[in-house]
Parts: C-alpha cells; structure tokens; sequence
C-alpha cells in the first residue's frame, strides 16, 4: 500500500495545486463508483439480471456524459483506468482458475463442435456486417481493422453470466448445462487469443497473412509454455509456500505470480489478459487451488466492478439520441449487431451432430457476452481502433446480449431435471 501511496500522491497533487483535495476528489470518486457498483447491482438482480449489467448502468450514470462524477480525463481518470486494469487481470485470473481442462475432455466432441462454430460464425457474420454497413462512423482509414475487431468481439462467451443463471436453475449439471459450460470456456480460450491477434494488428495497424500468423503463433505459444511449464512448477512451488507462517501467502503470491504473468506476456508481445489467464490455469492444478479461489474472490469483488464502471462510463449517452444528426442510425447499427450476435449463437448450438440435448437452449446459452465482451471494446476503444460511436455500438451489444439471455435461458430449463449422466456426450 506504501507504493501505491507514493506512485499515485505525486500524480493526483500534480491536478492543480492542492494536493490533499486532490486526493479527497480521487477518493470520493472512488467511494461513489464502489457504492453505486453494489447498489446498481443490486437492483439488476433483483429483476433477474447479472449484476454486471447494474454496474455497466452505474458507469454511465457516473460517467463524464451524465453526472460527471467519473472525469474522462485527468489524474483522477488516469488512477481509475489502472484500478480497472487491476480489475480485468484479476477477473481473467479467476476465470483461469475456473477453467479445468480435464472437465472440458469429458463434454466431448459437442462442446468443441459447438464452440468452433461459436467462435467462426459470428466472427464472419460481424466482419461482413460492418465492412458493408454504409460508414458515418469510425475512421475510414481503420475500417478493415475495425471490421475484425468487430467480428472478433462477437466471438466470446460469458462464462459466468451463463453459469449463474444455470446454478440458479439446478441445470448446471445437466446435458446442455455441461455442453455450455464447456464451449463457453472454449469460446473464452479462442476469444482471448483472437483479442491478442487484433491487439497486435491494431498496434501495427495493418493487416497481412504473415502479423496474424506471426501474432497468433506468439499467443498460442505463450499460453502453451506457460501451462506446461507453470504446471510441471507450480504444484511444487505452493506445496512450499503452504508452510510458510506468515498470513495469507499462498493468495497473496499467487495474484504476484498473476501479475508477473501477465507482464511477461506483455513483454512477449502478447496481452497481458492472456498472462493473468494462463496463471489462473496453471494454480487451478495445485492443492491449495480451493484457498487461492476463496482468498481471491474478495479482491475481485473490490476491483472488477470498477473496471465494469470504468466501461460504463466511457459511453457517451448524447450519442445514443435518436434526434442528434446519427443518433438513429447508430441506434439502428447497435440493434442490427445484437440480432446479429443472439442469431449466430444461437445457430451454434445446432451445430453438434448428437441429438440428445435441446440444441436451442445450448445456443442461447452461449449468447451473453458479458465480461469478455466487455474487455475486447475497452480494449479497442484504448487502443484507438474504436472511435466513441462504434465502442457505443459494442457496448449496446454486449449489454443487449446479457439482458436477454438469462431470461430466455430460465424459460427454456423450466422444469427440467438436471441429473442427466455425462456419458451422453461422449
């Protein structure tokens, strides 16, 4: 906490001369974003939603374009954004911790059949859209980058919205439940190595067989080191930090060993989400994975949702006036995109050649973007790939998709038993 102090006090007294204010502005911003985040969240599932799409709200509520309490830029803006950081590295760090590889084998060849034609399809489906969408937003000049960014952003699936509503139905062990959850997680893996792909693209703005090959080659190849080294190392490693007397070792070095991780993926010209991911999977193999999770958890629930906030309140609600000189349009493309991302999901889930599960349910299961969703337009919109009109397309999509498939889901799965033997789908 000490560095922290010390990074973050010369930066924010920096504002305008009065430093002590200035850190009180910070952390009152930071208070308001922590308070309206459980209370958004709050009423979201109180009506049945995931609290992401609350905490989405609160951002743009608290956002520049709305009550200003969230500068768009500034000392304030600039802690905010590395908080938020924090948040994505130690959410894709739990989701890594959540993805056994084991139990993805034993959902077969209908999880991986469903997942690849959730990753191709809507990627196409998305790439041809916007290259023939007639263009009064973005840069013309990135539009064939925009273009695969777009389509890559509909690739990925929520893992946690659709395991959520699943547990809370008792279904998570049932058939489509555990084709679900595998090709979500599938989704995850491909969707987090296409985010590394565009990345890299757009830091080199041009695109060519040899940077996607060269680019893929480096994620793919990070993540497969990674593994297999970190597990050959880690189980190892935490039998010995589990001796140690001090508190809170085994938690506290494995979100270091999350953070080196995703530095070094940096380094190595990859994201450093797939850094945070590769160490969540590595630990996940080790004894002490129940006490890292349990350690983790809070951490997460203190800094994800300021990353969700932080997305929120990037959107600029004057653009979405439908009475504003494109405002209409852009509403009608953000529309045109989310049927776009519920009908190519949904079409994946027929894509499994066994027939002893509701393929609709499957398909819709795999509709929420959520989290991931969220990352790849923060991303784009970082990276200057995205301009303020075409992340507001995203972000409406990602929301939409999240706001119609929980209630979609639990009408599917009323009344169905969930104790359905995994041997099925083999």
């Amino acid at each position: 906490m000490t560095l922290t102090a010390g990074a973050v006090t010369p930066v924010l007294e920096a504002a305008g001369g009065a430093g002590g204010h200035s850190i009180a502005g910070f952390l009152l911003t930071l208070a308001a974003i922590l308070v309206a985040a459980k209370l958004f969240g709050e009423v979201a599932e109180r009506i049945g939603q995931p609290a992401v799409l609350g905490e989405l709200l609160a951002g743009v509520v608290l956002g520049a374009s709305a009550l200003g309490v969230i500068p768009a830029a500034g000392p304030t803006a600039e802690i905010i954004t590395i908080l938020a950081e924090l948040g994505v590295l130690v959410l894709l760090f739990e989701i890594g911790l959540e993805t056994d590889l084991r139990e993805m084998r034993k959902v077969g060849g209908s999880a991986i059949s469903v997942a690849a034609v959730g990753v191709l399809l809507p990627f196409l489906a998305g790439y041809l859209f916007w290259s023939n969408v007639p263009h009064g937003m973005g840069d013309p000049d990135t539009l064939s980058t925009a273009a695969v960014f777009i389509g890559a952003a509909l690739t990925a699936t929520s893992v946690g919205i659709t395991a959520r509503v699943l547990s809370d139905l008792s279904n998570l062990g049932s058939i489509e439940g555990r084709i679900i959850i595998g090709a979500a997680v599938i989704d995850d893996v491909l969707g987090l190595v296409i985010l590394t792909v565009v990345s890299g693209i757009a830091a080199g703005g041009s695109v060519s067989p040899y940077s996607v090959a060269r680019i893929l080659g480096v994620a793919v190849g990070f993540l497969v080191i990674a593994v297999a080294i970190g597990g050959w190392v880690a189980p190892r490693l935490f039998r010995s930090i589990a001796n140690m007397k001090v508190s809170y070792a085994v938690p506290t070095i494995a979100l270091a060993i999350a953070f080196a991780l995703a530095a070094v993926a940096d380094l190595a010209g990859s994201a450093m989400i797939m850094g945070a991911f590769a160490a969540g999977i590595i630990l996940a193999r080790t004894e002490q994975y129940n006490a890292i999770e349990d350690r983790v958890k809070p951490v997460g629930a203190l800094l994800t949702p300021i990353f969700f906030v932080s997305v929120g309140s990037s959107l600029d609600i004057n653009l979405l006036n439908p009475t504003r000189p494109g405002g209409g349009f852009l509403l009608l493309v953000a529309l045109g995109l989310t049927v776009l991302a519920v009908v190519t999901k949904v079409a994946a889930g027929y894509a499994s050649p066994w027939k002893k599960f509701r393929r609709l349910a499957v398909g819709v299961g795999m509709v929420p973007r959520g989290e991931v969703g969220l990352i790849f337009a923060d991303v784009g919109r970082r990276s200057g790939l995205l301009t303020d009109d075409v992340f507001s397309v995203v972000l409406l999509m990602v929301m939409g998709t999240t706001f119609v498939a929980p209630p979609l889901l639990k009408l599917l799965f009323r009344g169905q038993s969930t104790d359905v033997g995994a041997e099925h789908l083999l």
